[in-house]
């Protein structure tokens, strides 16, 4: 069966956002920004790295952002892009290694520290997170350590002109709204 595909551009001028007609993941979004890492958890991120100019890719639950460098031109790898989507999600190839995917989760889910950072956390997953998705990006919890808030920006929120503005005077006065012992927040 073939996948349908959506282009949509992101804030960011060097990520683009392919939105595609089925389920990738179950939830969240998972990141890529290296060929091991990729290779080790999703053969679809491993393929797209392999586009030359591709420097990171992210899997959402119905799309993927794919991030090029210096040496590529969006003229060229969209179309390289979307044909390995295409060849991928059409021969119905797996997207993730769930076995991989989960114990890479297993692994950094013990780092809970304590009831302000499940508020945090909680704010992120409810509020934020699906705001930023529908620009293709992701934003993930880090620590919350002596008032400051450590986030991951992902997909078109890495390196996105505008990630400062959405960090400081969006989740950042979101969070210190909602939780007072928060006092900053920066990006890691």
């Amino acid at each position: 069966m073939s996948v349908n595909i959506q282009l949509e551009w992101t804030p960011n001028p060097s990520t683009l956002k392919y939105v595609v007609d089925r389920k990738l993941l179950a939830g969240g979004a998972l990141n890529f920004t290296n060929r091991d890492d990729a290779q080790a958890k999703s053969p679809l991120a491993h393929k797209l790295m392999d586009v030359r100019g591709v420097t990171a890719v992210m899997i959402g639950s119905n799309f993927v952002t794919v991030t090029k460098g210096e040496e590529g031109e969006w003229d060229e790898l969209n179309d390289q892009v979307m044909s390995t989507l295409d060849t991928h999600l059409t021969a119905n190839e797996p997207v993730v290694d769930e076995a991989a995917v989960a114990a890479a989760r297993q692994a950094t889910s013990g780092a809970e520290g304590g009831s302000i950072q499940a508020r945090i956390q909680d704010i992120l997953d409810s509020e934020i997170r699906p705001a930023v998705a529908q620009d293709g990006g992701d934003i993930t919890l880090d620590r919350f350590e002596d008032g400051i808030v450590y986030l991951h920006m992902k997909g078109s929120c890495a390196g996105c002109p505008s990630s400062t503005a959405t960090l400081k005077m969006g989740i950042e006065g979101r969070l210190r709204e909602a939780i007072p012992e928060v006092l900053e927040v920066v990006s890691v």
